[in-house]
């Protein structure tokens, strides 16, 4: 009788003096569980919606009795199923026939306040665990839910969901798992839980379609297609084979379609249906340092040259833009063709050929540059590559001009667990390279280049928001002192990639007045800290230390250290960054600070 009065007083009462809309305060009284308490802040929408969608005082009441049921779901959703949920509004129920009348009173300056508390009970527990059914031993454990266990209404939820893709990927196609029939025992505060489970028949992958292709050839795709008829069926590896299709460059989409009947045979028919991305693409690139200048550039690829997803990629750039470590102009310009699925799958060919010239305070450079490299994927994350590189360049250093010619075969190997490359908030990446190098104009000096960097990330929100991530390198020449090198393959300390705070190649021993020699052995280490704030914004504070030297082995020479911070702007393409870092340990030869401008995070 009291709610029918009080939603009578809702229509009769005079709204003369009602703000419109009306203010309000929302308090919620501690419950004794943290995580509680936010997730149903989280849910209210008397608070989430207080300042997004302000309501009169009629419409807060309205309001106010939404909330209280769905406040008992987040307890229900928790195990509390005796739990209540009691909302007042200015001290007065809501079912109070007075309170509309109430609310006329307040004036727009004035917040209504409004409480609201939750009561939990008793923790309920799961009873019993019933599956009605014909379910494989296997499948069963994937369910993961068992007696005595809290009864949590997304577990209990979540478990159907486990049981069905378990029992998918175990070949039952046409498996299904019924929303959970639960049943309250309030006198023993438990939940019997009810699974009706239909299996259905195990089956085999039938004949593989692929539909959507116009410029791609088929023959390619199924090179890469690791899914062969007869199989059994399983949705895990199909996603896998999509996922490998959708890296291949030439789809903007790719979905795997069952058939819905099984065929003759008793297999399934499975579909690929691809959407073709477009063939050529241009990107632009651009950066600034205040030791290295600017850099801006421009590429034009082609995804699908003949048709088998060959891809080829000419790219120019203009570097040396201003800069204290950089003496003039430089450019960059090159050309890559790759070939995917190189004998087998998982495995490509690719060739370049290129020139650039740098004007650097370590030296200055023109070089013309021709490759292949044989890259194969050689699991989930993990890879590697051997190629052969000729090298034929001019290096001026400290007045003296001498001519190089090259040869080097470089092995290298990845592994990368990482979410992205531009803005990584977990996993790891690591590159072990050895670069064994023949001179056959210069010198003569036959030495290897040895290399190791990684990186590491680590989630410290469970969201991507607040990130540790640290760095390493080291680095060895074995074969030659510092002067039997080229000046362009020694090891120089410095830079966005080394030790921020120091001017790009300034770390290192040096020469009379102050310019870089380079060395034969680098070590370098940072650490980051990364911060989100609200959805678009984002600052960072790192340190990095490192030294390079003379000796071939790394960790000798004197130490440098640098320290910065800076701000972060989230783009759909990756973070705009721009740290600002300063040297802690002064050396000749070196800024006040450096700023670095680009797009990505440092590493």
């Amino acid at each position: 009788m009291a709610g029918a009065l009080a939603t009578a007083a809702l229509i009769l009462a005079p709204p003369l003096r009602a703000a419109d809309p009306q203010p309000y305060a929302v308090t919620f009284e501690p419950t004794g569980d943290k995580a509680l308490d936010k997730l149903a802040a989280a849910t209210s929408t008397l608070a989430t919606l207080r300042t997004k969608a302000p309501v009169g005082p009629f419409a807060l009441i309205l309001r106010a009795r939404a909330d209280e049921a769905r406040l008992l779901s987040v307890l229900e959703s928790e195990g509390f199923y005796d739990g209540t949920v009691v909302i007042k509004i200015d001290g007065h129920d809501l079912d109070d026939p007075d309170l509309p009348a109430l609310l006329t009173k307040y004036s727009a300056a004035v917040a209504v306040p409004v409480t609201v508390t939750l009561t939990r009970g008793p923790l309920f527990h799961l009873r019993n665990v019933t599956l009605k059914g014909d379910v494989p031993a296997a499948a069963r454990a994937a369910l993961n839910l068992k007696p005595g266990d809290p009864a949590l209404a997304a577990e209990v939820v979540a478990a159907g969901v486990r049981l069905e893709s378990a029992l998918l990927d175990e070949g039952y196609a046409f498996a299904k798992v019924a929303p959970p029939d639960a049943y309250e025992i309030p006198a023993a505060h438990a939940l019997d839980v009810t699974y009706k489970v239909t299996t259905g028949p195990r089956v085999d992958i039938g004949a593989v379609s692929i539909a959507g292709l116009k410029s791609v050839h088929e023959g390619f795709v199924r090179r890469e297609l690791d899914v062969t008829p007869g199989e059994q069926f399983s949705p895990t590896r199909l996603d896998s084979a999509r996922q490998d299709l959708a890296g291949l460059g030439v789809f903007s989409s790719v979905r795997v379609v069952p058939g819905t009947a099984l065929d003759s045979q008793g297999r399934l028919p499975v579909t690929f249906a691809v959407t073709e991305a477009p063939p050529r693409t241009v990107s632009l690139t651009a950066g600034f340092a205040t030791d290295t200048g600017g850099t801006f550039g421009a590429s034009w690829t082609h995804h699908n040259f003949f048709g088998n997803g060959e891809n080829l990629t000419l790219s120019a750039a203009v570097t040396g833009l201003g800069g204290s470590a950089s003496d003039g102009l430089g450019y960059n310009v090159g050309a890559v063709y790759t070939l995917p699925a190189f004998l087998q799958r998982d495995q490509s060919l690719s060739f370049n050929v290129g020139a650039l010239k740098e004007n650097l305070e370590a030296y200055d450079r023109t070089a013309l540059l021709a490759g292949t490299t044989l890259t194969r994927k050689l699991s989930k994350y993990l890879s590697g590559s051997v190629g052969a590189t000729i090298i034929g360049e001019q290096v001026e250093q400290e007045g003296t001009t001498r001519n190089y010619g090259l040869f080097q075969i470089p092995l290298t190997l990845k592994y990368d667990t990482t979410n992205s490359l531009f803005d990584p908030t977990k996993g790891v990446r690591a590159t072990a390279a050895v670069t064994p190098t023949e001179s056959f104009v210069g010198n003569g000096a036959t030495f290897t280049i040895l290399q190791l960097n990684g990186s590491t990330y680590i989630d410290l929100s469970g969201g991507g928001r607040s990130v540790v991530a640290l760095r390493g390198l080291v680095g060895s020449v074995q074969g030659a002192t510092t002067f039997e090198l080229p000046p362009d393959q020694r090891f120089y300390g410095g830079g966005s990639a080394t030790i921020r705070g120091y001017k790009y190649q300034s770390v290192g021993p040096q020469f009379k007045d102050g310019n870089p020699v380079g060395g034969t052995a680098i070590d370098a280490g940072t650490v980051e800290f990364r911060q989100r704030f609200g959805k678009s914004f984002g600052a960072a504070v790192f340190a990095d230390a490192g030294q390079v030297s003379a000796s071939s082995a790394p960790f000798n020479g004197p130490l440098r250290v640098g320290a910065g911070a800076g701000l972060r702007y989230y783009t759909p393409i990756g973070p705009i960054r721009v740290d600002v870092a300063v040297p802690l340990i002064k050396q000749q030869n070196s800024d006040a600070l450096e700023v670095y401008i680009g797009i990505g995070q440092a590493f």
